[in-house]
């Protein structure tokens, strides 16, 4: 599949990935030592709701505005509230009109020793990139394969960090490319924290980037998948999964939490869902 970001900006997608990523980086920055995040697949790093390319598939109204906008209890927006607020300081006049890519939420939640290496190949999309961080002595951009980029950058000095794999999916393969890729980076660097993303649509492809993690040996691992309809090999994309290696010890159980009700509230038609699994469980 041809996963363009510009057109899918702030959808389901999005709002898992991003929720998780802030959950992590949140747990991680409970010490005082820095972390370094590297973004592999980096993208542009903040989306105009108001493009073209956005209003043409709406997904954001149904994905990042449905949660912003629903009813959120109490336990719910305190799990959210490092993603909401990195939102909302991209809309500073309220409402949701320009979404932060994965590079521009971490940099939102970053201490002054906390570091981002933010990697993109694409040329356009690497301008943008550095444009939007201009200045930024604790932003690092680079201009690399990201398939290369898994493997180049670990250990970072910082010895604690979180590596994010954010693939396009625009060929095939890419799932076993995923959980390969993963394991790969995690035999150089077996401590540090790694999360991949990956698009459900006729539902195995969770067990393809599993397998690569099992067949490498990596025993620490939580699987969390979300799903808005049921998958279909020849529908749309159905939902999302990520692989997390080295998983907060807390995650597994701020997820059980939360993902029935982001499967709830992001539901768009029957036989969608949830998992949250965690190794050895």
């Amino acid at each position: 599949m041809n996963y363009r970001h510009a057109f899918h900006a702030g959808n389901f997608g999005d709002v898992l990935k991003h929720v998780v990523v802030a959950r992590i980086v949140r747990y991680m920055q409970r010490k005082d030592g820095a972390i370094r995040v590297i973004d592999t697949h980096a993208g542009v790093g903040l989306y105009d709701l108001s493009s073209d390319e956005a209003l043409r598939t709406g997904e954001a109204e149904r994905g990042a505005t449905r949660v912003l906008q629903g009813h959120t209890p109490p336990e719910i927006a305190e799990l959210i509230g490092p993603w909401r607020e990195a939102v909302a300081a991209e809309n500073p006049d309220g409402g949701l009109l320009a979404y932060p890519g994965s590079p521009r939420l971490v940099r939102h939640l970053m201490r002054p020793q906390d570091r981002l290496t933010a990697v993109e190949l694409h040329p356009a999309d690497g301008d943008a990139l550095r444009h939007l961080f201009t200045g930024d002595y604790q932003v690092r951009i680079v201009a690399l394969d990201g398939w290369l980029a898994l493997g180049a950058f670990v250990p970072p000095k910082e010895r604690r960090g979180l590596v994010l794999v954010d693939p396009a999916f625009e060929v095939g393969g890419e799932a076993k490319r995923l959980g390969e890729g993963i394991a790969e980076s995690w035999r150089k660097w077996p401590t540090g924290v790694y999360c991949g993303w990956y698009p459900i649509k006729a539902g195995t492809e969770g067990d393809v980037v599993e397998n690569g993690l099992v067949d490498a040996g990596i025993a620490k691992r939580l699987r969390v998948e979300l799903t808005v309809r049921a998958p279909a090999a020849d529908g749309p994309m159905a939902g999302c999964g990520l692989a997390i290696v080295n998983p907060p010890y807390t995650l597994k159980e701020e997820l059980d939490r939360l993902l029935p009700w982001l499967a709830e509230t992001l539901a768009e038609a029957p036989g969608g869902g949830f998992r949250v699994t965690l190794a050895g469980s």
